[in-house]
C-alpha cells in the first residue's frame, strides 16, 4: 500500500442492506455453520490479491478436503473493491473478499457483505483496535487478519538519532543536504495530487480532524473538520515545510519514488509502513523505526490505523461455506502467519502475533509507532475525503493559501456527503 485509494469508491447509492444477524456473539452460530457448511458441498470463490492468493491457496485446499467442497482463491490485480461491488450487483461475485476495512462502510451501503458470525471468545483472540475497525453500526462485519500503521523509518548511518520533533527532523535533514550526504530532507510521499494517508499524522499534530466523534465513539458525517480553523492552522503549519518553505515536503516526492529514494541514500527519513521494510532490507539500508514525530510544541502526531480482514458476500452462492470459513479457518494462528509470511504486517490474532514477533523486532517498532493511532473511517462518507483532501495538500505543499485551500476543500467535501 504504498497510497491508499481504498476509499475512493464512490457509494453507488444502494439501500443500506437489512440484516438480521444480530450482533455475531452467539456462541451457538459456529457449529451451526459448519453442519450447514458441511451439508451446503458445491464451492467456495475467494477473491484476493496476488500476494495473499499465493498464501491462501494451501488453506484454501485443506479447507476444501475437510469439507468434501472445492475452493477456489481467484487473484484479483487491481480494483479489487470497485470490481467485487460491480460483481456482488451482478450475482458473479465471490463467497469471502479479502481486503481493507475502511471498505466496509461502501460494501454496506451497496448491500454486498453480511455480519460476521463470531463466538464472543474467538473475538477475545484479537486486538481490540482491529475488532474494533471491522465493527460498523454496532455489528462485526470481518475477521481481522493483519495491522498496519506509519511510523518513521530512517537511515542510521545518516540520523543516528530519532527526531523528537518535525522541527528536529527537518534540521537534521537540512544539515545532511548542507554537507551533501543527502539530497531531499524527508521522503513522505504527495505527488501532484496528495496523500491523505501519509500526510494524516502531521495534519493531528497540526490540531486537525477528519470526522468527530458521536455519543457510542463511532466517527459522525455530520462533524466535518476539514475546513474548520483547526485545519486551517494545521495545514499553516504544513504549509511551512513546503515547496516555499522548508522544501521538506515536495510534490516531487511520489507514491512511486519516496520509498526509492530511501532505500537509494537520497534522504534520511521516510514516512511509510511496513511494506517499506522489504526494500530498505534488501538495498541493505542500517534502519530504525520510531512513531512519527509531531510538531514542537503541538498535538501528538496520530497516524491511520488499518486494517485487513475477510468479509462475506452478502450476495454469495454460498454463504453457510463462507461463514464457516472465516469464522472457524482465517480465526487459526497457522493462516494468521502464512499471511504475515506473505507480507509482513503485525497480525490482528494475538496468538499468531506472539509466534512472529520474537524473529521480528520491526513489529513491535510498528505497534509502539501506531499505539495512539487513530482508525481509520470506514465510513461512507470518507470516501468523499480522500480526492479534495488530498488536492488541497499538493496544493498548499506548492505554495498555495492555506486557509483559501482547505476551506474550499471543506465546502466541496460536505456538498459530498449524503
Amino acid at each position: 500500500m504504498r497510497i491508499r485509494t481504498a476509499g475512493v469508491v464512490a457509494v453507488l447509492g444502494l439501500a443500506l442492506a437489512a440484516t438480521g444477524c444480530g450482533g455475531g456473539d452467539d456462541d451457538s452460530n459456529a457449529p451451526a455453520a459448519k453442519e450447514s457448511a458441511k451439508a451446503a458441498g458445491g464451492k467456495l470463490v475467494i477473491w484476493a490479491d496476488d500476494k495473499r492468493t499465493a498464501a491462501l491457496k494451501p488453506f484454501a485446499e485443506k479447507f476444501g478436503k475437510e469439507n468434501g467442497v472445492t475452493v477456489e482463491v481467484q487473484a484479483v490485480s487491481k480494483d479489487l473493491q470497485t470490481n467485487f461491488v460491480t460483481a456482488s450487483q451482478q450475482g458473479s461475485g465471490p463467497d469471502v473478499v479479502v481486503g481493507a476495512h475502511d471498505w466496509i462502510g461502501n460494501l454496506v451501503q451497496n448491500g454486498a457483505i453480511d455480519p460476521v458470525q463470531l463466538a464472543a471468545e474467538q473475538k477475545s483472540g484479537f486486538n481490540e483496535t482491529a475488532v474494533k475497525a471491522v465493527t460498523f453500526n454496532g455489528q462485526l462485519y470481518g475477521v481481522p487478519y493483519a495491522m498496519e500503521n506509519l511510523a518513521l523509518i530512517r537511515n542510521t548511518e545518516l540520523a543516528p538519532e530519532a527526531p523528537k520533533t518535525v522541527e528536529d527532523l527537518v534540521a537534521a535533514g537540512k544539515k545532511l543536504k548542507a554537507e551533501k550526504k543527502a539530497s531531499e530532507i524527508l521522503c513522505l510521499q504527495s505527488g501532484q495530487n496528495g496523500d491523505a494517508y501519509h500526510i494524516y499524522p502531521f495534519y493531528t499534530s497540526g490540531g486537525g480532524y477528519l470526522f468527530g466523534t458521536a455519543a457510542n465513539g463511532d466517527y459522525d458525517p455530520k462533524d466535518l473538520g476539514v475546513g474548520k480553523p483547526e485545519s486551517i492552522e494545521a495545514f499553516k503549519k504544513i504549509a511551512k515545510l513546503g515547496e516555499k518553505g522548508d522544501g521538506a515536503l515536495k510534490r516531487s516526492i511520489t507514491g512511486e519514488n519516496s520509498i526509492a529514494t530511501f532505500t537509494g541514500k537520497k534522504c534520511a527519513f521516510l514516512v511509510s509502513g511496513p511494506w517499506a521494510v522489504a526494500d530498505a532490507k534488501k538495498a541493505n539500508i542500517s534502519y530504525d523505526i520510531s512513531p512519527v514525530p509531531g510538531f514542537a510544541g503541538g498535538k501528538e502526531a496520530q497516524p491511520f490505523v488499518g486494517v485487513q480482514a475477510f468479509y462475506v458476500a452478502a450476495k454469495g452462492k454460498n454463504k453457510a461455506l463462507a461463514q464457516e470459513f472465516v469464522a472457524n479457518h482465517v480465526t487459526t494462528p497457522e493462516l494468521a502467519v502464512a499471511l504475515y509470511n506473505a507480507e509482513p504486517r503485525p497480525p490482528a490474532l494475538t496468538a499468531a502475533l506472539d509466534q512472529v514477533k520474537g524473529t521480528d523486532p520491526d513489529l513491535a517498532k510498528f505497534q509502539e509507532a501506531g499505539k495512539n493511532g487513530q482508525v481509520l473511517p470506514a465510513i461512507p462518507a470518507m470516501a468523499t475525503i480522500w480526492d479534495p483532501f488530498g488536492k488541497a495538500e499538493a496544493a498548499i505543499i506548492g505554495g498555495a493559501d492555506p486557509t483559501k485551500t482547505i476551506t474550499a476543500a471543506g465546502r466541496t467535501i460536505s456538498g459530498q456527503i449524503k
